[in-house]
C-alpha cells in the first residue's frame, strides 16, 4: 500500500503495480500506470484518478519541454540550455567535419558529428541531379536528428564560382574575372543566385568567398583572388550579403546572420596572408611585417565580419614562420577578440595535420595546437575517431580547458540557430528549378562580358579591329580553348582540378557562341591548330584565336614560368602573322604574352569565364561595350615578380586598372582608343601607368 496525501482532510492509499518515468529536471518520479487501487475516502474515485492523470501529463510535459527546441526563446537561452545537456563527447563531436565518403547515418548519430562536406568532386552519384544531392543530405541529416539531443548537422561545399561541383549548375567567372568588373552589386547578385542553386541541392553552407589578396601570380590560387589591391577585394565582399542576406540594421558586429531558407552560411577564407607567400608557393610562408599584413591582407576580413559572415577558414600558410593553424595571437586574439568575430572558425582540409612537418607526424600535438589557437571546427575530413579520441583525452586530462571546448561549440550552435537549422533541418525539392536557371545563366553572361579586359585593339598603323563584323564571307576560329567548356571554366569545376571537354556539364563554348552570334551567311571554320598552308589556302576575313592555360587548382597551379599551354604560341604565330586576328586569353592570371604582342591585332583577357561563352561574343561583336579593368598587373617577364601597383620597380606591360573601352555608336560598339597620335600602342600603356601612379598613389 502506498499512501498519497493530498490534504489534511484526505488520505489516499493505493495498491500499485507501476512503471516509473524519470526525468532530469527535478529528478522526480511520475506514477504512470495505476492498477489495483483502493480509495479510503468518501465520494467517487473517478475524479481523483482523472486529477492524477492530468497531473501526470503536466509533469511529463514539463519534463519533455526543452528550451533549445523552442524558437520563441532567445538564441542565447537556447544555446545555454543545449550546452547544459551536452556531454563532453557530444560537444567534441560537434567540432568534427567529415567528408560524405566516410559518413553514415549511424556515424552521424553515434558521434554527434557537427558537419559534413563534399570535397572537390565528391558527389553522391556520377551525374548526380539536384534530387540526388538533396536525398543524400537528408539521409545524413536523419542520422543527426536521431541522436540523443537531435542536433542537426550543417553540410558544406566549395561553391566558389557558382555551385561548381554540380552538373548543370551555372558556372560564373572565377574571382579574378569578377574583380575585373569592379561591380560589387553584380557580385552580390551572383552570391544570391549561387545561394539558390546550392539550396536547390539541399546544402546550406559554402566555403566561399576567398578574400585572399594575391600578390604574386605564380600562386596556383591566384584566380580565386579578386585582385592584388585590397580595396578591390574589400568591395567584392558584397558577395557575402548576396549569399547570406543583408544583416539587420541593429545587428551587433561579428554576429553571424543567414536570412532564411533561400540563403546559405558563407565562409571568408583563408585567414590570413595566403596570397602573400614567397614566390607564390602555395601553403608557404608569408614574410611581411605586422603593418603590411594588417594593411594588405586583413582589411577584407573586417569588412566580411561587419557584413555578418558566419564562418572564417584558416590558411595553410605561415606568417613569418608560424603556421596560421596554430597562430593563437591572430585567431583568438585578433579575429575573435579585436574584430569581435562571433561565428565559428574552421580549419582547412587536413589543416591540423599540416601543422607538423611531415603532416600528421604528431597528431596529438597538432590537435592541441590548433584547438588552443582558436579553431572551432576541424575539417578532418576522414578519421573522425582519432580526432575525437585525442581531443577527448586532452580535455579529460585538463590539458585543454573545457572553456575552450565550450567556446567552440557555442559558436557552432550560434551559426546553426541563426540559419534556422533547428526549425528546418530537412531540405526539400522546392528550389530544384533554380539550378542552372535561365535567369542565372543570363546573370553569368552579364558577368562574363563585364569581366573581359581589352588590352589591345589594332596595330599602331591600323584602325581598331574590334568590334568584329558579324557578317563576313568566312572566318577562322582556332585554338585549344575555343571549343572546350572545361578549359573555359578552369579548376574547381565538377572536380577539384577541373576537366577537359564538353561532356561534363552544360554551357556554351566560345566557338558555340560565335556560331550563334555571327550572321547566318557567315561561314565559320574551326581548326584547333591550323598550319600555315591551310590558312593561306582559305580566304578568311579574320581569325579568332582562343588559347591559354589548362585547368588547375591549388599547388598544382603553382608556376615559376607562367607560360601559356602548348600549342598556343604556335597557333598565334601561324594565324596572326597571316591574318588579322583577335586573341582571347583563357587563364587564371596574367601569363607571358609580350613575345607575341606585335603580331596580334586585338588582345582580350577573358580570365576563366565559366559556362556562358556568349558573354565573350557580346563584346567581341559589339553588342555590348568593353568595360573591364585589370584587377592585377600584367608583367612583361616573370623576372619582375612579385610586382604590384605602387612598387618602386613597377614597369608593367599593362598596369593595374588598365582596360581599353569601346562605346556604342548607333547601336554598334566602337573603340575609344587603340593608340595615341599614331604612336606605338605601348606608349599609351606607359602613359596610363604613369597617370595611375600619380593620381592614385
Amino acid at each position: 500500500m502506498l499512501p498519497l496525501r493530498f490534504s489534511r482532510h484526505c488520505n489516499l492509499s493505493l495498491s500499485l503495480s507501476l512503471s516509473m518515468y524519470r526525468f532530469k529536471k527535478n529528478d522526480c518520479f511520475v506514477l504512470r500506470f495505476l492498477q489495483g487501487y483502493k480509495v479510503r475516502m468518501g465520494g467517487t474515485f473517478v475524479a481523483l484518478v482523472g486529477l492524477l492523470f492530468v497531473w501526470s501529463l503536466a509533469v511529463e510535459s514539463e519534463a519533455q519541454y526543452m528550451k533549445y527546441k523552442d524558437p520563441k526563446q532567445p538564441v542565447t537561452v537556447r544555446i545555454k540550455d543545449l550546452m547544459a545537456r551536452m556531454t563532453v563527447e557530444e560537444k567534441i563531436g560537434q567540432m568534427a567535419q567529415i567528408d560524405r565518403t566516410v559518413a553514415t547515418a549511424d556515424i552521424m548519430k553515434n558521434y554527434s558529428i557537427g558537419s559534413l562536406l563534399s570535397g572537390g568532386g565528391s558527389t553522391p552519384l556520377p551525374q548526380a541531379t539536384a534530387e540526388d544531392w538533396t536525398n543524400m543530405v537528408n539521409d545524413f541529416q536523419k542520422g543527426s536528428l536521431s541522436s540523443r539531443l537531435g542536433i542537426p548537422m550543417i553540410y558544406g561545399i566549395d561553391a566558389v564560382h557558382g555551385h561548381n561541383n554540380v552538373i548543370n549548375a551555372t558556372i560564373f567567372p572565377h574571382n579574378i574575372g569578377l574583380g575585373a568588373t569592379r561591380d560589387p552589386g553584380l557580385v552580390k547578385r551572383i552570391g544570391a543566385a549561387t545561394a539558390l542553386e546550392v539550396r536547390a541541392t539541399g546544402i546550406s553552407y559554402v566555403f566561399a568567398p576567398c578574400i585572399a589578396v594575391c600578390r604574386d601570380p605564380r600562386w596556383g590560387r591566384c584566380y580565386e583572388s579578386y585582385s592584388e589591391d585590397h580595396k578591390v577585394v574589400q568591395e567584392m565582399t558584397e558577395i557575402i550579403p548576396g549569399l547570406q542576406g543583408d544583416t539587420p540594421d541593429n545587428s551587433p558586429k561579428g554576429v553571424p546572420f543567414v536570412g532564411g531558407k533561400n540563403k546559405v552560411a558563407a565562409c571568408a577564407k583563408h585567414y590570413v596572408g595566403d596570397g602573400g607567400t614567397t614566390k607564390g608557393i602555395n601553403e608557404n610562408n608569408t614574410v611581411i611585417d605586422r603593418a603590411g599584413l594588417f594593411n594588405i591582407h586583413m582589411p577584407a576580413y573586417n569588412d566580411s565580419i561587419i557584413k555578418g559572415v558566419s564562418t572564417v577558414m584558416i590558411s595553410y600558410s605561415s606568417w613569418n614562420g608560424i603556421k596560421m593553424h596554430a597562430h593563437r595571437d591572430l585567431i583568438m586574439g585578433y579575429l575573435k577578440g579585436t574584430l569581435k568575430f562571433k561565428g565559428f572558425v574552421i580549419s582547412d582540409w587536413e589543416g591540423l595535420d599540416r601543422i607538423t612537418s611531415p603532416p600528421h607526424s604528431n597528431y596529438t600535438y597538432s590537435v592541441l595546437a590548433g584547438i588552443q589557437a582558436g579553431i572551432d571546427m576541424v575539417m578532418l575530413p576522414f578519421n573522425h575517431t582519432e580526432f575525437i579520441d585525442d581531443l577527448t583525452h586532452l580535455v579529460k586530462k585538463k590539458i585543454i580547458p573545457v572553456d575552450r571546448i565550450d567556446d567552440a561549440v557555442e559558436r557552432i550552435l550560434l551559426v546553426k540557430f541563426s540559419m534556422g537549422l533547428f526549425e528546418n533541418p530537412m531540405a526539400d525539392l522546392s528550389l530544384v528549378k533554380e539550378l542552372g536557371s535561365k535567369a542565372h545563366r543570363e546573370l553569368a553572361r552579364e558577368a562574363v562580358r563585364k569581366s573581359l579586359v581589352l588590352l589591345k585593339n589594332g596595330k599602331s598603323t591600323d584602325g581598331p579591329m574590334l568590334p568584329l563584323p558579324k557578317k563576313a564571307p568566312k572566318i577562322l576560329v582556332a585554338g585549344t580553348h575555343a571549343d572546350n567548356l572545361g578549359y573555359q571554366c578552369g579548376g574547381w569545376t565538377i572536380t577539384w582540378q577541373g576537366v577537359s571537354g564538353n561532356n561534363h556539364t552544360t554551357g556554351t563554348t566560345i566557338l558555340g557562341a560565335i556560331k550563334s552570334t555571327a550572321d547566318p551567311s557567315t561561314e565559320i571554320v574551326f581548326r584547333e591548330t591550323p598550319d600555315t598552308d591551310f590558312i593561306k589556302s582559305n580566304n578568311f576575313a579574320y581569325a579568332v584565336v582562343v588559347v591559354g592555360e589548362h585547368p588547375y587548382a591549388e599547388t598544382a597551379g603553382d608556376s615559376l614560368n607562367l607560360t601559356m599551354a602548348d600549342p598556343g604560341p604556335i597557333v598565334i604565330n601561324n594565324v596572326c602573322v597571316i591574318l588579322k586576328c583577335v586573341v582571347v586569353i583563357i587563364s587564371g592570371r596574367p601569363i607571358v604574352i609580350e613575345p607575341y604582342l606585335s603580331s596580334i591585332d586585338a588582345l582580350v583577357a577573358a580570365w576563366l569565364p565559366g559556362t556562358e561563352g556568349r558573354g565573350v561574343t557580346d563584346v567581341l561583336f559589339g553588342d555590348h561595350e568593353f568595360t573591364g579593368k585589370l584587377p592585377r598587373t600584367w608583367f612583361r617577364t616573370v623576372d619582375q615578380l612579385p610586382m604590384n601597383v605602387g612598387d618602386s620597380h613597377y614597369d608593367p606591360l599593362f598596369p593595374f586598372g588598365f582596360g581599353l573601352r569601346t562605346r556604342s555608336i548607333g547601336g554598334v560598339a566602337r573603340s575609344v582608343s587603340g593608340g595615341v597620335d599614331g604612336r606605338p600602342f605601348i606608349l599609351l600603356i606607359a602613359a596610363v601607368s604613369i597617370f595611375y601612379h600619380f593620381i592614385f598613389h
